[in-house]
């Protein structure tokens, strides 16, 4: 059986530690390149990079601020580096990669050691007998980041070279100056940018020392992860100033980075803040776990990284809305990833509030029946396309109620998740409807994709999947039953949900293969009903409905666990069926036609640990799948947090984005039940 050899093999219960890399690691630049690690402010705002320093990819940057929050974000200081003069020899601890090839300088020789601390990044440099810290963090609720370097040992003073470089750029977008010129100007405690008029206002604050402001272009950064990319993979960051001071054993200089004029710096104040913060959220989670103090330390972990996916989303009458960060370091809000992420975002770390925000915030945005795809992120009209995402809404709000019991919410909520049901059997856009044959949901039509598997290049869908999804109906049928049972809470008429709820729960009947000993993924489709072996089904089973006999939901546990599972998540798609990718590269395209034809979804390893413990009873079995993508996820390309996707093929390589709100959330979510 999977789980036995998962024992025999893996020992996967042990805890997993704090991500760190030791010297020979760090020294590694295939190794302390290939890792990144990530803060966030809690504004849609973030920086992030390279363990060694390298930018790689366009999305590295001390400090993306969000114009708009949680979206229109500016990239406004890509890098700060260091230089340490000591004993009579100066350490460059930058390294960078160029345009022809060339690696100047190599500071990752320099690089003795990497952790997180808490959430904080910590960088340990050995020069000489010299031992420097480092470390970045951002300020919740601003745009605001703070580099730090502290002579942690040395015998005499040495010397602290900051160099500041700016930018200013869309998120996703590439830097090439030609001539421009920004306004670099000195102010009383740093430096002031204005890269044009209109723009933002970037400034440089340090405590301690003195500064010099520059106006000088480095040109032609090369961004090996966009060449892979088949993107554009250079760019040219502005050298905006220079910060000198020396320090001696003990102290410290920090640099503070944001978009409008800064206070004076505060470092162990800001420092508090962020410690002060990661404590209450864990005291919250262990406040609504009895065994969270059983917990491995993994979970706990994981509760730290899903706090760096919920955001501030103000609205002119709600400041406090919510959303959720789809993730980083591309993605903005998404309805689909907002609804299915929530319950392990906010209701298994014990964040009450922040739930009933999220849920208020998205009903103000459900639109005939439709809760929106995602936000664009330089703020154009949302998306509606997904025929899913509403569906999740009410999954969420039935996670809500169960877990705090509030009625008041429910109650505020409830016309909202009505009209979610009545515009689907009434019939909404793209063809969204209840078919009155058999009671279940139809969604599609050509050149639209509705449902998660939702790459498009083009005008090609890479998995359209018109017709009647299986988890899409599964959903349904799980929104019906729900709201029958909320209609009953609030002394409403529950019949119209009920009867509907039974008429599509005898029409799932249709989604049995017994030629297959699986489900069809969609019936009823263009070219009738497809059983590719993929692991939407699992739905069917891990929601709390019962449209599967015990035998039926064993054989779909057991084909998934055969063909599906990996150390990293689930397939997409089965090896050996029909269009199957197992490795998830190239340029878009080539990517995009791999997305959901055999990639790995760390996701999806939740509602799989899920359905394993409904079929065999063994909640501790279970808890060792979760175990296994935590360990990995938590120590692999991606500190402190889980991403998105993995090749299907081994050595099932991370993929897309490093940090993923859903992988987080459903990992949490999983253990959260598995441990009760």
């Amino acid at each position: 059986m999977l789980v036995a050899r998962l024992r025999r093999s893996a020992g996967l219960m042990e805890a997993v530690s704090a991500p760190r890399l030791d010297r020979a690691s760090c020294a590694d630049l295939d190794v302390s390149e290939r890792r990144e690690w990530l803060v966030t402010n809690g504004l849609g705002g973030f920086a992030c990079g390279t363990i060694a320093g390298t930018i790689t990819r366009r999305y590295h940057g001390l400090l993306f601020a969000a114009r708009t929050p949680p979206v229109g974000r500016r990239l406004l200081c890509p890098k700060i580096d260091a230089e340490v003069a000591y004993d009579g020899v100066t350490y460059a601890l930058a390294t960078d990669r160029w345009r022809r090839g060339a690696i100047a300088p190599r500071g990752y020789m320099f690089l003795t050691g990497f952790r997180l601390d808490g959430t904080i990044p910590v960088w340990t440099f050995t020069c000489g007998d010299a031992v420097i810290e480092r470390r970045v963090w951002m300020e919740h609720d601003l745009n605001r980041t703070y580099v730090q370097h502290r002579a942690v040992r040395a015998r005499m003073p040495l010397g602290l070279t900051l160099h500041a470089f700016a930018n200013y750029r869309d998120l996703h977008g590439a830097t090439h100056a030609g001539n421009w010129t920004m306004d670099v100007h000195a102010t009383p405690d740093g430096i002031r940018v204005v890269p044009y008029e209109g723009a933002m206002t970037i400034e440089f604050r340090a405590d301690r020392g003195t500064f010099v402001p520059e106006h000088i272009w480095y040109r032609d950064f090369e961004y090996p992860v966009e060449r892979e990319r088949g993107l554009d993979d250079s760019e040219d960051h502005l050298r905006v100033g220079t910060f000198d001071t020396p320090l001696e054993a003990g102290e410290s200089m920090t640099i503070a980075v944001g978009d409008h004029e800064l206070p004076a710096i505060d470092s162990s104040g800001a420092l508090e803040r962020v410690r002060r913060r990661e404590s209450d959220l864990l005291a919250a989670w262990r406040a609504a776990h009895d065994k969270a103090d059983e917990a491995p330390d993994w979970v706990a972990r994981l509760v730290l990284a899903a706090d760096q996916f919920v955001v501030g989303r103000p609205l002119a009458d709600d400041p406090d809305a919510r959303s959720v960060i789809a993730g980083y370091p591309w993605f903005g809000d998404w309805g689909r990833d907002t609804a299915i992420a929530l319950p392990g975002l906010a209701l298994a770390t014990g964040r009450y509030d922040v739930a009933r925000r999220i849920l208020r915030t998205f009903a103000r945005f459900v639109e005939d029946g439709m809760l929106p795809n995602f936000f664009p992120d330089e703020g154009q009209p949302a998306a509606y396309n997904s025929v899913d995402a509403a569906l999740w809404y009410v999954e969420a709000v039935r996670r809500d109620v169960d877990a705090s019991g509030d009625a008041r919410t429910l109650k505020e909520l409830f016309p909202v998740l009505r009209a979610i049901v009545e515009a689907y059997k009434a019939g909404t856009r793209f063809g969204i409807a209840v078919d009155p044959a058999d009671g279940l949901l139809r969604a599609g039509v050509p050149g639209v994709q509705l449902t998660w598997m939702d790459a498009k290049v083009g005008d090609w869908v890479v998995t359209p999947r018109i017709g009647k999804p299986v988890e899409v109906n599964a959903l349904w049928i799980n929104a019906l039953r729900a709201c029958a049972r909320f209609a009953k809470m609030l002394g409403d008429d529950p019949s119209p949900f009920a009867t509907a709820a039974a008429r599509a729960e005898a029409g799932f009947e249709r989604f049995w293969s017994a030629a297959h000993g699986w489900c069809f993924d969609v019936i009823d489709g263009p070219n009738g009903d497809d059983p590719s072996l993929r692991p939407n089904q699992l739905f069917a089973v891990a929601l709390p409905i019962d449209v599967l006999d015990d035998a039926r939901r064993r054989a779909i546990v057991d084909v998934c666990s055969a063909r599906l599972w990996t150390p990293a998540g689930l397939r997409s798609l089965a090896p050996g069926e029909p269009g199957y990718a197992g490795r998830y590269e190239g340029d878009q395209r080539a990517r995009d036609a791999a997305y959901h034809q055999g990639t790995v979804w760390t996701w999806l390893a939740g509602p799989f640990a899920l359905t394993h413990a409904r079929v065999y009873g063994d909640a501790a079995a279970s808890a060792e799948l979760l175990a296994a993508c935590a360990r990995d996820g938590l120590t692999g390309d991606a500190f402190g947090t889980l991403g998105e996707i993995a090749d299907g093929d081994p050595p099932f390589a991370a993929r897309g984005a490093f940090a993923q709100a859903w992988s987080v959330a459903m990992v949490l979510d999983a253990w959260s039940q598995l441990a009760r």
